[in-house]
């Protein structure tokens, strides 16, 4: 596997100046983010040369772009917002390429109208489903016009919300431009270990061959997120199913600050490279 981190942990508005850091802190990829150059994260309109000083400072620092952040609230209850979102999305799509990369990550969104990462009662209703569904519809014909794949991700608060609801979609939309980006610390808040264990494992046997993606963060006991190897998610156990089902893609990790992602890389190393580590550090 492939150890990545989100370039928005690192300060800086210039590809190369977050990239480095990226590389300096012992990651060989990262999840970009428009922000990072100087944009905001779902930008009306991407230059090809801004799209370009992307590869190039991936080039020169090292750090594969394995993919970039599209995230928009897919069901927000205003038709308007889903439908800007969704023109940004195309905007994003069409300079992929020319950052050096095929993969856009999504958020399925939620019901809430201001956060998109906050749960909701709504978010299990039929017109919820309907309205997730007509987006990634669109989402699709925009990734098959520009040649790009879509990673969605299961979290609690979004309306795929388990693995279960994840392969539904993948059932029900029928295109292989559907990938699946997991995070198990997104799949549980407070659960013993051996559920937790159950419910990671379950998640990567029906996910299987659509994951392209990992990520990596933890919970801490009383289910608040918490930095890889800080908390109580069983890493060993982790990425142990994943490599049981041939995973050979980026591990990315995410929720820490700058501070903290040279010790995260150190932890995750370990890990992959199969020394025993627990359930923590």
């Amino acid at each position: 596997m492939k150890l990545g981190i989100f370039a928005k942990t690192f300060e800086g508005t210039e590809p190369a100046t977050v990239l480095n850091s990226v590389a300096g802190a012992g990651f060989t990829c990262a999840q970009y983010n428009m922000a990072c150059s100087g944009l905001s994260p779902m930008p009306e309109t991407i230059t090809e040369a801004q799209a370009r000083s992307v590869a190039e400072a991936a080039r020169e620092s090292g750090v594969e772009i394995v993919a970039v952040s599209g995230t928009f609230n897919m069901i927000h209850p205003d038709p308007a917002v889903r439908e800007a979102g969704l023109r940004n999305l195309a905007t994003l799509a069409e300079r992929s390429t020319s950052m050096s990369t095929t993969l856009i990550t999504l958020c399925t969104g939620t019901r809430d109208p201001i956060d998109q990462w906050k749960a909701h009662a709504d978010n299990d209703t039929p017109e919820a489903w309907r309205d997730l569904l007509e987006a990634m519809g669109a989402a699709i014909e925009i990734a098959e016009r520009y040649d790009v794949d879509l990673g969605i991700e299961p979290e609690l608060a979004n309306v795929v919300n388990s693995a279960e609801k994840a392969y539904r979609l993948i059932t029900a939309l029928k295109s292989p431009r559907v990938k699946i980006v997991l995070d198990p610390a997104n799949l549980f808040e407070v659960t013993t270990l051996d559920e937790q264990r159950n419910i990671v494992s379950s998640a990567i046997d029906l996910l299987a061959d659509r994951i392209v993606m990992a990520h990596a963060k933890d919970r801490n006991p009383d289910g608040s997120f918490a930095t890889a190897g800080k908390g109580v998610l069983d890493y060993a156990h982790y990425l142990g199913r994943l490599k049981a089902i041939g995973f050979e893609g980026s591990l990315v990790t995410h929720g820490l600050s700058a501070s903290e992602a040279a010790g995260a890389a150190a932890f995750l190393k370990t890990n992959l490279d199969g020394e025993p580590a627990g359930t923590g550090r």
